[in-house]
């Protein structure tokens, strides 16, 4: 199933543009706890990598990039059967460590901790669908409008739009936005999906409110919705269109109203990180003209969010 893309101006910004219909590419499976996951066996030594010249020396010489990653985020990354990470970033991170030299290793973190451990040195960079807006890049609190931090740089690889999906067949009258005041929406924590629930509930009148229940992960939000403790869920389109599709062989949920807010996934790098940063980006590029970016993308059913070269610092 798939949504129309329909551009909104009210919402402050955005997680996500169109992608097609997702394929079934795997079995989703719950992520668990903790900071660690398997390695991500592909990368190449950077004696044969075209690319690896460009790389920081120290990130050179240990042969390793570390991901701060949300890995409970079907398609995009999550865990299989066996417990490896996979999924889009994971492939993707594969290819731009053979242009580089170097293995990308994903560690599972909380979304909305990602950029605090990227400022801390736990993460080289952190890649886990997350959309490159303004607030980010100056490092100020969507909620407050303050400055919280430095901010980060972004590579950016692909775009994704929003989504609200249901219950099969108990929509609650949903078709948009609008209609979510007085109803319970799950969401995850500190993703655009919560920042535009955040927005609409204030435009709602007569007293009925969005009651938002935000979780730390986008399993614990389905669970929710699955349970019948909300009305609806929304992620990135990607994802749910993916849960749409997969969850219950496809008897759960079903999408409802149109895709929102188009903005591009960006790989978070610090600022100082300038090199490390270009580096990416010139990877990225490569795996573009490949050929295998698009491979990849299509394999997880995201091609329509297809760029044709990567920009640093594209979201507004």
């Amino acid at each position: 199933m798939t949504a129309r893309f329909t551009r909104r101006t009210t919402a402050p910004h955005t997680r996500l543009a169109a992608v097609g219909a997702i394929a079934v590419a795997g079995t989703l499976l719950l992520a668990g706890c903790g900071d660690q996951t398997k390695k991500n066996d592909s990368g190449s030594s950077s004696s044969s990598a075209p690319l690896a010249s460009k790389l920081p020396s120290a990130i050179r010489d240990k042969g390793v990039i570390t991901v701060g990653s949300d890995i409970a985020y079907a398609p995009v990354e999550f865990k299989d059967n066996s417990g490896k990470v996979v999924g889009l970033d994971p492939d993707l991170g594969a290819a731009m460590g053979k242009q580089l030299g170097v293995k990308f290793e994903f560690k599972n973190g909380t979304f909305d901790a990602l950029l605090t451990g990227l400022r801390s040195n736990r993460y080289d960079i952190a890649m886990s669908a997350m959309t490159d807006n303004k607030n980010r890049q100056d490092g100020v609190d969507p909620d407050t409008g303050k400055k919280v931090g430095e901010g980060v740089d972004f590579v950016d690889y692909l775009t994704a739009g929003v989504s609200i999906y249901t219950r099969k067949g108990q929509t609650e009258n949903i078709a948009s936005w609008s209609d979510l005041c007085g109803k319970k929406l799950a969401v995850e924590r500190g993703t655009v999906s919560e920042d535009l629930a955040k927005s609409e509930t204030k435009k709602c009148t007569g007293g009925k409110k969005i009651t938002i229940e935000a979780f730390d992960d986008d399993q614990q939000s389905q669970t929710r919705l699955r349970s019948g403790g909300a009305d609806a869920a929304s992620s990135d389109f990607p994802v749910a269109a993916y849960a749409v599709k997969t969850s219950g062989g496809g008897k759960d949920f079903q999408l409802v109203g149109d895709q929102v807010e188009a903005a591009p996934y960006g790989i978070a790098v610090a600022k100082s990180d300038t090199q490390l940063r270009d580096a990416l980006k010139a990877a990225m590029d490569a795996v573009i003209k490949s050929g295998e970016y698009e491979k990849i993308l299509t394999k997880w059913g995201a091609e329509d969010g297809a760029v044709k070269s990567s920009v640093i610092n594209g979201g507004k």
